[in-house]
């Protein structure tokens, strides 16, 4: 196993992080921290970082290396952003910090920070074209890709830190401030004629961007508390800061949503965030929670384990790293339950009439059923359920995520206590719930015909006729205690599909 420790000296905060990379490529997060460094705010009139800035970032660094030291990293990744890239005397805090706490940063170029945030978006959003901004607090970095493929970037010196400085807004922003900080801002953005693509999403990277989506989710009393890929209109957007600009400090201070230390330089930031909306043409904005840090994890990654850099199917690479992080469970009997499942799903179409894109939550709550198991055997299900519902499952939506908790919690049969909380009760209708009814039906089925894990039904032919479906099992011997089993679920069956089952046993192929 390798410890890996990626920090992030940007212009508003600092953060360390900290993951495990096991030998079958599997990986997790294990240690998080943030420090507030405001280094944007420490620059003198000469563009030298004041001696605060040194001392603030050195202590910083010495609490991230002990913490290095406590988990034993193995490797450090260490970068710097705009604000000690734009400094004078960046590199001189740079040769303090290797002196006084052994780290090694290293300033990287606006181009390789956009670089790294697109990498972070492109390997946890299934979004195919779009225009990622990076907003921090001394730069803004904006990418423009186009079937996963980066196609232009550019770094601009504004962030919400120094706009803020620059036009006095931590506390009010009266309505001439806003045209001049407007102007400023477009101004700029009007020297990159690429970012003008109708119809394509804004895709948001770093604190302000996750502040606005969490303000907004409390607002609209959102069920969920994630706010990667969570998503709202150009209009809600609007609403949300015309609302905001008539606030003064004291008052933002009690939204939910906004932590004190970002009340301050929220109008700014969100100021940058309305002037890119209308440059851009965008009809929705999208919330990224990963960016730089998960695009250096990435790099690293790929490098490590010789494979892509950017994940051919987001989805797959997310749950195989589930599989391989609870390797109690048997994957080779997961893969077959998923095959059996997705079998039965492609041939019986016309039985449960279900859209081609469900596929993909079946797939995936077969092959997540047992990880519970790590937990307790006994009501795995609902350990299951509740490990894919927080589990970073990258490439699903927030409801296709629950959709697919459900199906897995519902694989040893409908048990409606458990998703009786109000997250699912929010978020699901009654169609959604009769969808996961079928799927769970299905997953139990293959269960069922794997149920000694030695893969002695290892073909079945899933078939129609006007009035009943059929079911025929090849097998290796007599699996008496698979068949004892799925007759257990012939009743729901008829109840789900109004149809018998008939259960037909084949010598093996």
């Amino acid at each position: 196993m390798q410890r890996i420790a990626i920090i992030d000296i940007g212009s508003n905060s600092a953060r360390l992080v900290i993951s495990h990379l096991y030998k079958n490529g599997a990986y997790n997060m294990v240690y998080n921290q943030k420090e507030a460094l405001r280094l944007s705010q420490k620059v003198t009139d000469q563009n030298l970082l004041t001696e605060e800035a040194f001392s603030s970032t050195i202590e910083t660094m010495k609490s991230f290396a002990y913490m290095c030291k406590i988990y034993q990293a193995d490797k450090t990744i260490a970068v710097a952003t705009a604000a000690i890239r734009n400094s004078q005397n960046g590199a001189e805090l740079v040769a303090r910090v290797a002196e006084e706490t052994g780290i090694q940063l290293h300033i990287i170029s606006g181009n390789t920070e956009a670089y790294f945030s697109y990498l972070g978006v492109i390997n946890t959003l299934n979004v195919k074209d779009g225009i990622i901004f990076d907003l921090g607090g001394g730069s803004t970095e904006l990418i423009l890709f186009k079937d996963r493929k980066i196609l232009e970037s550019v770094s601009l010196p504004i962030g919400a830190v120094n706009t803020t400085a620059m036009f006095n807004t931590r506390n009010v922003m009266p309505p001439n401030v806003y045209s001049d900080v407007s102007f400023f801002i477009m101004s700029r953005l009007d020297q990159y004629p690429w970012i003008k693509q109708a119809g394509l999403p804004l895709i948001g990277v770093g604190g302000t961007a996750r502040t606005v989506a969490k303000i907004i989710q409390r607002s609209k009393k959102y069920p969920a508390t994630k706010l990667h890929n969570y998503s709202y209109t150009m209009q809600v957007y609007r609403d949300f800061f015309n609302k905001l600009r008539s606030t003064n400090l004291e008052q933002r201070k009690k939204i939910s949503g906004l932590s004190s230390e970002r009340s301050d330089i929220i109008l700014a930031g969100s100021s940058i965030i309305r002037c890119l909306l209308e440059a851009t043409g965008a009809p929705k904005l999208i919330t990224s929670g990963c960016g730089l840090r998960e695009g250096l994890f990435y790099d690293y990654y790929s490098k490590s384990f010789k494979v892509p850099l950017i994940a051919p199917d987001i989805l797959a690479r997310s749950r195989e790293n589930m599989l391989k992080l609870y390797e109690k469970t048997d994957s080779s009997h997961a893969r077959h339950i998923a095959h059996l499942a997705l079998s039965m799903f492609d041939s019986w179409k016309e039985l449960h009439g279900l859209r081609q894109s469900y596929r993909r939550l079946l797939e995936t709550a077969a092959l997540l059923h047992d990880i519970g198991i790590t937990i307790n055997f006994y009501s795995h299900a609902r350990h299951s359920a509740y490990m894919i519902q927080n589990a970073k499952l990258f490439g699903l939506t927030h409801k296709e995520q629950l959709i697919t908790a459900a199906i897995a919690g519902w694989h040893n049969g409908i048990s409606k206590s458990y998703f009786k909380d109000r997250f699912y009760k929010d978020m699901l209708t009654e169609e959604n719930w009769a969808t996961i009814n079928k799927l769970a039906l299905l997953l139990a089925l293959a269960e069922s015909l794997d149920y000694t894990e030695t893969t002695q039904i290892h073909i079945i032919q899933p078939t129609l006729s006007k009035k009943s479906a059929l079911l025929k099992l090849y097998a290796q011997g007599i699996p008496s205690i698979e068949m004892h089993q799925i007759k257990g679920h012939l009743a729901w069956f008829k109840k789900a599909f109004g149809v018998d089952l008939q259960i037909e046993l084949a010598t093996a192929k």
